[in-house]
Order: structure tokens, then sequence, then C-alpha cells
């Protein structure tokens, strides 16, 4: 999708914008991971986003299937 001459010179200028700087600053200072509690990675709350998100964008989960290999290697 190509952008017009117009919408290109209005994010040009919104880049260059101070006031944009001072919120995005902000807002990356007070950023917090949803998914780590105490320096550690909290599976369960990470699964339960997962789960919820699968269910809001209505994504039919895939039926189960058994890995059969005798030789896993990475």
């Amino acid at each position: 999708m190509k952008m017009s001459d117009v919408a290109v010179k209005e994010l040009v200028e919104t880049g260059r914008s101070e006031d944009l700087r001072k919120d995005m600053e902000m807002l990356r200072s007070q950023w917090q991971t949803p998914f780590i509690k105490d320096g550690e990675v909290d599976i369960d709350t990470y699964i339960d986003f997962v789960q919820q998100f699968n269910e809001f964008i209505n994504h039919e989960p895939r039926p189960f299937k058994k890995v059969i290999d005798k030789d896993m290697r990475l």
C-alpha cells in the first residue's frame, strides 16, 4: 500500500513533535512486562492471556497430535 505525499509529510512532522517524544518517553518509563512477576516469567499468566486472546479472535484450536520421533535434535 503506497502512502500519499500528504500522509508521509504528516508522519514526518508528527515524528519531529517534541510533545510526541515526551509522551513516548513517559510510556517507556512506566512500561511493565505483564508476564514477568518477581523477576521470573509467569507461565500461567501467559497461558491465560493466549487462551483469552485466541477466544477473542475466534481462533479454533487445533487438535493435539503427539510428536512421534526417535531422534529429535535442534
